[in-house]
Protein backbone atom coordinates (compact mmCIF):
# COMPACT_ATOMS: atom_id res chain seq x y z
CA UNK A 1 0.00 0.00 0.00
CA UNK A 2 1.86 3.09 -0.88
CA UNK A 3 1.60 6.34 0.85
CA UNK A 4 3.29 9.49 -0.45
CA UNK A 5 1.19 11.79 1.61
CA UNK A 6 -1.51 12.24 4.14
CA UNK A 7 -4.44 10.37 2.92
CA UNK A 8 -7.63 12.08 2.88
CA UNK A 9 -10.70 9.38 3.67
CA UNK A 10 -13.80 9.39 3.18
CA UNK A 11 -15.68 7.96 6.48
CA UNK A 12 -18.77 5.79 5.32
CA UNK A 13 -18.37 7.31 1.89
CA UNK A 14 -18.76 10.67 3.75
CA UNK A 15 -22.05 10.34 5.90
CA UNK A 16 -22.75 14.03 6.65
CA UNK A 17 -22.96 14.24 2.24
CA UNK A 18 -24.46 10.96 1.48
CA UNK A 19 -26.02 8.03 3.45
CA UNK A 20 -23.31 6.15 5.12
CA UNK A 21 -22.34 2.92 3.89
CA UNK A 22 -24.07 3.17 0.41
CA UNK A 23 -23.15 3.30 -3.42
CA UNK A 24 -24.65 6.82 -3.22
CA UNK A 25 -22.15 8.04 -0.84
CA UNK A 26 -19.16 5.99 -2.20
CA UNK A 27 -19.48 7.62 -5.66
CA UNK A 28 -20.28 10.75 -4.36
CA UNK A 29 -16.94 10.09 -2.88
CA UNK A 30 -14.95 9.57 -6.07
CA UNK A 31 -16.29 12.98 -7.17
CA UNK A 32 -14.34 14.44 -3.91
CA UNK A 33 -10.60 15.09 -3.47
CA UNK A 34 -10.51 11.61 -1.70
CA UNK A 35 -7.45 9.06 -1.67
CA UNK A 36 -9.79 6.72 0.10
CA UNK A 37 -12.80 5.41 0.83
CA UNK A 38 -13.60 4.00 4.65
CA UNK A 39 -16.24 0.85 5.03
CA UNK A 40 -17.45 -1.07 7.72
CA UNK A 41 -18.35 -5.28 7.10
CA UNK A 42 -21.36 -7.51 8.81
CA UNK A 43 -21.98 -10.79 7.67
CA UNK A 44 -25.56 -11.64 6.98
CA UNK A 45 -27.43 -14.69 8.56
CA UNK A 46 -26.62 -16.62 5.97
CA UNK A 47 -22.93 -15.90 5.40
CA UNK A 48 -23.13 -12.78 2.71
CA UNK A 49 -20.58 -9.90 3.24
CA UNK A 50 -22.77 -6.56 3.72
CA UNK A 51 -21.41 -3.01 4.30
CA UNK A 52 -22.61 -1.40 6.88
CA UNK A 53 -21.80 -0.22 10.31
CA UNK A 54 -24.28 -0.49 13.23
CA UNK A 55 -24.94 -4.68 14.80
CA UNK A 56 -28.70 -3.62 14.11
CA UNK A 57 -30.56 -2.13 11.58
CA UNK A 58 -32.82 0.51 13.06
CA UNK A 59 -30.80 3.61 13.34
CA UNK A 60 -30.55 3.62 9.14
CA UNK A 61 -33.01 1.54 7.88
CA UNK A 62 -36.67 0.96 7.66
CA UNK A 63 -36.26 -2.66 9.05
CA UNK A 64 -36.14 -4.12 12.20
CA UNK A 65 -33.56 -6.65 13.68
CA UNK A 66 -30.10 -7.98 14.41
CA UNK A 67 -27.63 -8.63 11.89
CA UNK A 68 -27.11 -12.46 13.42
CA UNK A 69 -30.59 -12.69 12.72
CA UNK A 70 -31.06 -11.68 9.44
CA UNK A 71 -30.61 -13.32 6.27
CA UNK A 72 -29.31 -11.71 2.64
CA UNK A 73 -32.46 -11.03 0.81
CA UNK A 74 -34.05 -9.25 3.64
CA UNK A 75 -30.94 -7.00 4.63
CA UNK A 76 -31.21 -6.30 0.34
CA UNK A 77 -34.97 -5.27 0.42
CA UNK A 78 -34.37 -2.53 3.21
CA UNK A 79 -33.76 0.56 2.16
CA UNK A 80 -30.98 2.23 3.89
CA UNK A 81 -31.66 6.28 3.43
CA UNK A 82 -34.69 5.39 5.06
CA UNK A 83 -33.66 8.01 7.96
CA UNK A 84 -31.07 10.31 5.98
CA UNK A 85 -31.49 13.81 7.83
CA UNK A 86 -33.76 16.18 5.14
CA UNK A 87 -34.66 13.10 3.44
CA UNK A 88 -32.95 11.23 0.11
CA UNK A 89 -34.55 11.00 -3.17
CA UNK A 90 -34.29 7.65 -4.07
CA UNK A 91 -33.87 4.54 -2.02
CA UNK A 92 -30.70 2.84 -1.49
CA UNK A 93 -29.48 -1.05 -0.95
CA UNK A 94 -27.47 -1.79 1.70
CA UNK A 95 -24.37 -3.03 -0.76
CA UNK A 96 -21.98 -5.74 -0.56
CA UNK A 97 -18.43 -5.66 -0.23
CA UNK A 98 -17.75 -6.98 -3.51
CA UNK A 99 -19.72 -4.08 -5.08
CA UNK A 100 -17.87 -1.32 -3.49
CA UNK A 101 -14.97 -2.90 -4.09
CA UNK A 102 -15.62 -2.83 -7.75
CA UNK A 103 -16.94 0.89 -7.56
CA UNK A 104 -13.16 1.32 -5.94
CA UNK A 105 -11.21 -0.42 -8.14
CA UNK A 106 -7.96 1.30 -10.07
CA UNK A 107 -9.37 4.91 -8.41
CA UNK A 108 -9.36 5.14 -4.19
CA UNK A 109 -7.59 2.81 -2.03
CA UNK A 110 -9.96 1.25 0.12
CA UNK A 111 -10.07 0.84 4.22
CA UNK A 112 -12.30 -1.92 5.27
CA UNK A 113 -13.46 -1.65 9.11
CA UNK A 114 -14.18 -5.63 10.27
CA UNK A 115 -17.07 -4.73 12.66
CA UNK A 116 -17.63 -7.76 15.69
CA UNK A 117 -21.32 -9.27 16.17
CA UNK A 118 -22.82 -7.96 19.35
CA UNK A 119 -26.35 -8.99 21.39
CA UNK A 120 -27.26 -7.71 24.65
CA UNK A 121 -23.50 -6.44 25.57
CA UNK A 122 -22.20 -9.85 24.84
CA UNK A 123 -19.68 -9.81 21.24
CA UNK A 124 -18.11 -12.03 19.22
CA UNK A 125 -17.04 -12.95 15.80
CA UNK A 126 -18.90 -13.94 12.98
CA UNK A 127 -18.29 -16.96 11.57
CA UNK A 128 -15.18 -17.41 8.79
CA UNK A 129 -15.16 -13.28 8.16
CA UNK A 130 -12.02 -12.86 8.02
CA UNK A 131 -11.44 -15.91 5.62
CA UNK A 132 -14.26 -14.39 3.35
CA UNK A 133 -12.98 -10.64 3.75
CA UNK A 134 -9.70 -11.90 2.55
CA UNK A 135 -11.23 -14.05 -0.64
CA UNK A 136 -12.96 -11.09 -1.42
CA UNK A 137 -10.23 -8.47 -1.32
CA UNK A 138 -8.13 -11.11 -3.34
CA UNK A 139 -10.88 -11.88 -5.80
CA UNK A 140 -10.85 -8.03 -6.83
CA UNK A 141 -7.34 -7.93 -7.28
CA UNK A 142 -6.84 -5.14 -4.49
CA UNK A 143 -4.47 -6.89 -2.02
CA UNK A 144 -1.88 -3.42 -2.52
CA UNK A 145 -5.39 -1.02 -2.85
CA UNK A 146 -6.69 -2.08 0.92
CA UNK A 147 -6.08 -1.40 4.25
CA UNK A 148 -7.85 -3.70 6.95
CA UNK A 149 -8.39 -2.82 10.66
CA UNK A 150 -10.60 -3.98 13.54
CA UNK A 151 -11.02 -3.15 16.86
CA UNK A 152 -11.14 -7.11 17.37
CA UNK A 153 -7.08 -6.95 17.16
CA UNK A 154 -7.61 -10.50 17.74
CA UNK A 155 -8.14 -10.94 13.98
CA UNK A 156 -5.59 -8.55 12.64
CA UNK A 157 -2.61 -11.31 12.52
CA UNK A 158 -5.12 -13.67 11.29
CA UNK A 159 -5.59 -11.46 8.10
CA UNK A 160 -1.46 -10.94 7.50
CA UNK A 161 -1.33 -14.98 8.13
CA UNK A 162 -4.17 -15.82 5.21
CA UNK A 163 -2.36 -13.24 2.93
CA UNK A 164 0.75 -11.42 3.64
CA UNK A 165 0.69 -8.67 1.19
CA UNK A 166 -2.33 -7.20 2.94
CA UNK A 167 -2.23 -3.78 5.34
CA UNK A 168 -3.53 -4.34 8.83
CA UNK A 169 -4.13 -1.77 11.28
CA UNK A 170 -5.34 -1.51 14.92
CA UNK A 171 -8.30 0.84 15.86
CA UNK A 172 -7.83 2.24 18.75
CA UNK A 173 -10.29 4.39 20.94
CA UNK A 174 -10.65 5.47 24.54
CA UNK A 175 -12.29 2.20 25.67
CA UNK A 176 -9.69 0.32 24.48
CA UNK A 177 -6.74 2.19 25.22
CA UNK A 178 -5.66 4.28 28.82
CA UNK A 179 -3.78 7.12 26.72
CA UNK A 180 -2.58 8.09 30.43
CA UNK A 181 -1.35 5.15 31.86
CA UNK A 182 2.54 4.98 32.36
CA UNK A 183 3.85 4.18 29.17
CA UNK A 184 0.97 3.84 27.19
CA UNK A 185 1.92 4.82 24.00
CA UNK A 186 5.21 2.46 23.68
CA UNK A 187 2.98 0.04 24.76
CA UNK A 188 0.49 0.72 21.95
CA UNK A 189 3.46 0.37 19.23
CA UNK A 190 4.91 -2.76 20.74
CA UNK A 191 1.02 -4.53 20.68
CA UNK A 192 0.61 -3.03 17.12
CA UNK A 193 4.29 -4.29 15.86
CA UNK A 194 3.42 -7.63 17.91
CA UNK A 195 0.38 -8.42 15.70
CA UNK A 196 1.95 -7.22 12.40
CA UNK A 197 -0.04 -4.21 12.29
CA UNK A 198 1.78 -1.21 9.79
CA UNK A 199 -1.18 1.68 11.03
CA UNK A 200 -2.34 2.95 14.18
CA UNK A 201 -5.47 4.65 13.71
CA UNK A 202 -6.90 6.18 16.46
CA UNK A 203 -10.04 9.24 17.42
CA UNK A 204 -8.42 11.99 16.84
CA UNK A 205 -9.08 13.20 20.52
CA UNK A 206 -6.56 10.77 21.76
CA UNK A 207 -4.20 12.46 19.35
CA UNK A 208 -1.18 14.28 20.59
CA UNK A 209 1.25 16.51 18.24
CA UNK A 210 4.46 14.82 19.64
CA UNK A 211 2.78 11.39 18.49
CA UNK A 212 3.26 11.41 14.80
CA UNK A 213 7.03 11.14 14.71
CA UNK A 214 7.30 8.75 17.78
CA UNK A 215 5.13 6.10 15.32
CA UNK A 216 7.40 7.14 12.90
CA UNK A 217 10.11 6.39 14.70
CA UNK A 218 8.78 3.32 15.42
CA UNK A 219 8.01 2.53 11.52
CA UNK A 220 4.29 2.54 11.69
CA UNK A 221 1.90 4.95 10.26
CA UNK A 222 -0.83 6.97 12.12
CA UNK A 223 -4.58 7.85 10.87
CA UNK A 224 -6.97 9.58 12.48
CA UNK A 225 -11.07 9.41 12.70
CA UNK A 226 -13.38 11.09 12.30
CA UNK A 227 -12.09 14.86 12.30
CA UNK A 228 -14.65 17.22 10.73
CA UNK A 229 -13.09 20.84 10.83
CA UNK A 230 -11.01 22.27 8.26
CA UNK A 231 -8.86 23.93 11.45
CA UNK A 232 -8.65 20.19 13.06
CA UNK A 233 -8.10 18.68 9.81
CA UNK A 234 -4.90 21.32 9.05
CA UNK A 235 -3.37 20.86 12.60
CA UNK A 236 -3.04 17.13 12.35
CA UNK A 237 -1.81 17.87 8.56
CA UNK A 238 0.97 20.21 10.36
CA UNK A 239 2.01 17.18 13.00
CA UNK A 240 2.49 14.67 9.75
CA UNK A 241 -0.57 12.75 10.19
CA UNK A 242 -0.71 9.52 7.80
CA UNK A 243 -4.17 9.83 7.03
CA UNK A 244 -7.05 11.76 8.16
CA UNK A 245 -10.69 10.55 7.71
CA UNK A 246 -14.01 12.70 7.91
CA UNK A 247 -17.50 12.54 7.05
CA UNK A 248 -17.18 15.97 5.07
CA UNK A 249 -14.79 14.88 2.65
CA UNK A 250 -15.49 17.85 0.71
CA UNK A 251 -13.19 19.99 3.16
CA UNK A 252 -10.38 17.95 2.08
CA UNK A 253 -10.27 20.70 -1.27
CA UNK A 254 -9.04 23.60 1.50
CA UNK A 255 -6.11 21.46 2.53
Amino acid sequence: MTQNHMQRVAHRGGSALAPENTLAAFRNALTLPVDAIELDVHMSRDGHMIVFHDNTVERRTDGLGNMLDLDFDYLRGLNAAAHYPGGWPEPQQIPTLREVLDIAKGHVQVYIEIKTSERAGIYGRYPNIVETVVNGVRATGMLDQVLIMSFDWSLLPHVKALEPALTTGALVAEDTWDAHATGALTTLIAQAQSLGCSWLNMDWQLCTEDMPNIIHEHGLKIGLWTVNSQSEMRRFARAGVDSITSDRPDLFASL
